[in-house]
């Protein structure tokens, strides 16, 4: 699954070694604003899920944070504009789907992207939903939408989701909204920058770049 018309490059799906624990990469930090070095976690099976029944209320405010080995930052739900999406993802995140999964795309100045439990930009969670971007949707910098393939309807999508780090993406309106960082917004940027620009747009990491754990915020 792609954000833009250019393909994801497949990674290996063999053994890795396992993510280091949170004490260990506590003790391992780098200088404040810096990543720090981890090791890929081990691939999950790809599918597995159910499509949650339980709608967001969307007189009320919910948030996903993701704290990752370059820091944490946090995705503010846009449940008006997309309310299947938004409740999948908030779902996903509660249940631990995203904890250990990498960001397997780096394309420095367009993207960042996660949400593969496999870490080859294939995976998802073995169900999709759709809402549909309005026609002007603008994906510029910190608005976070969802991944699809070409052959997919607009605003189809599963668990892979990316980040826009540039200031436009200039995408047209095929992928639904989530919502937009609202915290943390530089360590997107930092993420951002670890992509291979010899890559193009498979936008192939310099190094692992992990979520470690999501962590779900309901507020009235």
């Amino acid at each position: 699954m792609t954000a833009a018309g250019c393909g994801g490059e497949d990674e290996s799906s063999g053994d890795r070694p396992a993510a280091k624990t949170r004490t260990q990469a506590t003790a391992e930090e780098a200088a404040p604003g810096k990543c720090r070095e981890v090791d890929a976690p081990r691939p999950k099976a790809d599918g597995g899920q159910k499509r949650p029944k339980e709608k967001l209320d969307p007189a009320k405010t919910y948030e996903v944070r993701l704290e990752t080995s370059c820091g944490p930052f946090t995705i503010r739900l846009d449940v008006k504009a997309s309310p299947a999406t938004a409740a999948s993802f908030f779902s996903l995140a509660k249940k631990g789907f995203f904890d250990n999964t990498v960001f397997h795309r780096i394309v420095p100045g367009f993207v960042i992207q996660g949400g593969d439990p496999t870490g080859t930009g294939t995976g998802g969670p073995g169900y999709s939903t759709v809402d549909r971007p309005p026609a002007d949707v603008a994906y510029t910098t910190g608005v976070v939408a969802m991944a699809k393939t070409a052959q997919e309807a607009p605003g189809t999508s599963g668990s892979q989701f990316y980040v826009v780090t540039g200031e436009d993406a200039r995408l047209p309106p095929e992928y639904a909204v989530l919502g937009k960082v609202v915290s943390g917004i530089e360590v997107t940027q930092q993420i951002g920058e670890l992509g291979d620009p010899a890559s193009g747009g498979s936008g192939t990491p310099t190094r692992p770049v992990v979520i470690e754990k999501a962590t779900v915020r309901k507020r009235p």
